[in-house]
């Protein structure tokens, strides 16, 4: 039979905590998603001629001989031969890049770097290959 003054009870439990584990989810996952917009940038003026920042170029080989260009200098010249070249630049503006071989010892590196330190160049930085 049918009782009509029983009220069932419902439980609620099992669904507040399945809604729990979905807002967690959510609010994990949101964070990475990224969202990627195509844009399309307008063509700018080419009579702007931008001047390009002046750079030099170090390379110092396995044989200890500093490259400048097309000019070679053993390591102990070169400083005096530097800051002769390095006249013609600006050294606030112009950005020196090393290359150096990697059987160098790392005394003669840092004697190079010192040396273009000393001319007062302030942009200074050893490359590598990756």
């Amino acid at each position: 039979m049918f009782d009509w003054d029983e009220t069932p009870e419902l439980n609620i439990t099992p669904l507040v905590d399945i809604m729990l584990v979905l807002l967690a989810i959510l609010m994990v996952t949101t964070p990475a998603l990224v969202y990627e917009e195509k844009i399309t940038l307008p063509d700018g003026t080419k009579s702007t001629v931008m001047q390009k920042i002046p750079e030099i170029e170090i390379r110092i080989a396995n044989d200890r001989f500093v490259y400048i260009k097309n000019d070679k200098f053993s390591i102990q010249e070169f400083p005096d031969n530097f800051i002769l070249f390095a006249q013609n630049f600006s050294q606030e503006t112009t950005r020196v890049y090393i290359k150096a071989d990697e059987q160098l010892a790392y005394k003669d590196v840092m004697f190079i770097l010192k040396s273009v330190k000393q001319a007062g160049f302030v942009h200074v930085s050893l490359e590598t290959s990756g």
